[in-house]
């Protein structure tokens, strides 16, 4: 037990001590501003595509699922923004302005990815151009899977019905579209999660190599929402401070604090496997002094 402790103890100092040394509280301003920035040219290439597939206003029912998991006053000021954006008209999918809207939006996932470099401690030897490209692919394909749960979500009542005539046992459970929709969202959570950890940063790694960190992420997110919540029902006054700015810089705030959460994240995956790469050496030098036998 104790050393299960010791071990944990290890870790997480490590993990923590290459956070500072990584300047992680810069690089999650880094992330946490490239990602606003992005969210609202995410949202309107949402809006875009649903336009061009005839799903109407799918995309205002995406946006609302992606603030779901965001305590409500944090999530107010941007939704109502984003919403006044989304209200607008666009069947524009492939003119330039969209084009442009999907290049912003990708820089968000530029920032994670230099975010996770920096984390695992590795250099990214691949062409500015593929990565470019693959941080695109991931905004077009998150756009597809986002408008695919959403649509699943908008028909859940009649998907239900339609289940419940098949299998008949599943009629005497009720329908809790609330409760589907916090599971859509903790699926796309840790969706989106596992593949930035294992398609971004340079290297190749396991699922079980990012799981821990992911894992990680998650439980202080939910802890870091709840707190964040409770301290601006109860103590925060920001409109003293930032007056008109105040919804967004709290946004802004939350955000950072997501984003050094993520780091946080990374740097416990590179702790793991740096103390597992340190006993794998001390079992081959072990096993090679006994296999060598005593020196005469």
């Amino acid at each position: 037990m104790r050393k299960v402790i010791a071990s944990a103890y290890g870790v997480i100092a490590d993990a923590l001590g290459h956070f500072n040394t990584d300047d992680g509280y810069a690089v999650a301003s880094h992330v946490a501003l490239s990602s606003l920035m992005a969210i609202f040219p995410f949202l309107i290439f949402v809006a875009a595509l649903s336009g061009f597939l005839g799903l109407g206003d799918l995309a205002e029912t995406a946006s609302e699922l992606i603030f779901e998991a965001w305590p409500e006053r944090v999530a107010q000021p941007v939704s109502s923004e984003i919403h006044r954006v989304l209200t607008q008209p666009r069947g524009d999918l492939l003119t330039f302005g969209v084009i442009v809207t999907l290049w912003f939006s990708s820089n968000g996932v530029e920032a994670m990815r230099m975010a996770l470099n920096r984390a695992y401690r590795v250099r990214d030897h691949r062409s500015w151009l593929w990565c470019r490209f693959q941080s695109i692919l991931a905004v077009l394909v998150g756009s597809i899977v986002l408008l695919t749960f959403t649509f699943l979500i908008v028909l859940g009542p009649l998907i239900w019905t339609m289940v419940s005539r098949v299998v008949p046992m599943v009629d005497t459970f009720q329908y809790h579209a609330e409760l589907i929709s916090y599971a859509v969202t903790s699926v796309l959570l840790v969706g989106a999660l596992v593949a930035a950890h294992l398609l971004l940063p340079a290297g190749r790694r396991s699922l079980l190599d990012v799981l821990p960190g992911v894992v990680l992420t998650l439980a202080l997110w939910i802890i870091s929402g709840a707190a964040f919540g409770a301290y601006l029902a109860r103590f925060a006054n920001y409109v003293s401070t930032y007056a008109g700015l105040a919804g967004i810089m709290t946004a802004l705030i939350f955000m950072y604090l997501t984003a050094a959460i993520f780091i946080l994240g990374g740097e416990f995956n590179a702790a793991i496997l740096r103390r597992q790469k340190i006993a794998h050496w001390r079992e081959d030098r072990d096993h090679h002094e006994s296999s060598s036998g005593p020196a005469v």
